[in-house]
């Protein structure tokens, strides 16, 4: 009897320590993206000492734009799992995208220094990066992740990596003078197109062709009909994106809809009052580009 006892209690030690097997986070990424959220609430009640349902239920929780529910499950591995890489990563992308990047990066800091090909971690810091307009940093840790061969990530986080890519590429393109804009400039559409090749119907996918065809010259491949087309499946396909939001309400400005222009930017801040492209063109500042800027 004390045998077996002694037996259950190291599998239950076992099976709340995922250093102790192989934790295949990449496969349970493309789990998760497949899965609803019922379906991943579901397994994770089926087996509650299952890290893997937990962790999909946490990214599922991101992947529907529900940040604090995410950070909750994250937080709960982490309490039980205080080493666990994985869920580090889930709270640092939760965080980030609560805009608490100071907290984001000093998770992250930890994250890369232990495993620096850590993909999921370098795209987060990439596009914290990208929003503190170190484009050269972003396209650094976005190339960190394509340089590797592709099943050493997930298919999400590969294409985050080539949209992360072709948006900084354009955005040094856009600061950068003439040679610039050719070296950089010429790499936005063929990045944007590699991730459309692998995730069509994505919606960051649809955004990133969007912004392109609205933001380019004529002459670089611009068209504002493809760019209304794409920004719109953009919405429909994920009605919590904000960033899309904004870029069709500039187009619909630019078209002379100043009406839709201001639903469409205050739809973006409704979803999230502190998105730094909503704010950014709301202000006038324009450090991501105002195209129509009065």
């Amino acid at each position: 009897m004390k045998a077996a006892l002694l037996s259950f209690l190291i599998f239950l030690s076992l099976a709340q320590d995922n250093r102790a097997y192989p934790f295949d986070w990449k496969t349970l990424h493309e789990k998760a993206d497949k899965m609803t959220k019922k379906e991943a609430m579901e397994a994770s009640l089926k087996d509650p000492l299952s890290l893997e349902n937990k962790y999909i239920l946490g990214l599922v929780y991101l992947n529907l734009r529900k940040d604090k529910e995410a950070q909750e499950i994250f937080s709960s591995l982490l309490a039980d799992n205080p080493a666990m890489t994985e869920a580090k990563w889930g709270m640092a992308e939760a965080l980030r995208r609560q805009h608490d990047v100071i907290e984001s990066k000093k998770l992250l800091d930890k994250i890369l220094k232990a495993s620096p090909g850590f993909a999921p971690a370098l795209i987060t810091l990439a596009y914290i990066r990208y929003t503190e307009m170190d484009f050269e940093a972003a396209v650094k840790l976005a190339g960190k992740v394509l340089e590797g061969e592709p099943g050493e990530t997930d298919l999400s986080n590969r294409v985050r990596a080539y949209l992360m890519m072709g948006g900084a590429k354009g955005m040094i393109a856009h600061y950068g003078g003439p040679l610039s804009k050719i070296v950089n400039g010429t790499a936005v559409f063929p990045n944007l197109k590699k991730a459309e090749r692998l995730q069509p119907e994505s919606a960051p996918v649809l955004f990133g062709l969007g912004s392109f065809y609205f933001l380019a010259p004529a002459l670089a491949g611009g068209d504002l009909d493809r760019a209304q087309d794409y920004l719109e499946k953009a919405v429909n396909a994920d009605p919590l994106f904000a960033d899309a939001y904004v870029r069709l309400g500039q187009l619909y400005k630019i078209q002379g809809d100043i009406k839709k222009y201001a639903e469409y930017l205050e739809k973006a801040l409704e979803i999230d009052p502190q998105n730094e492209l909503a704010r950014d063109i709301k202000s006038g500042r324009c450090k991501f580009i105002c195209k129509g800027k009065d």
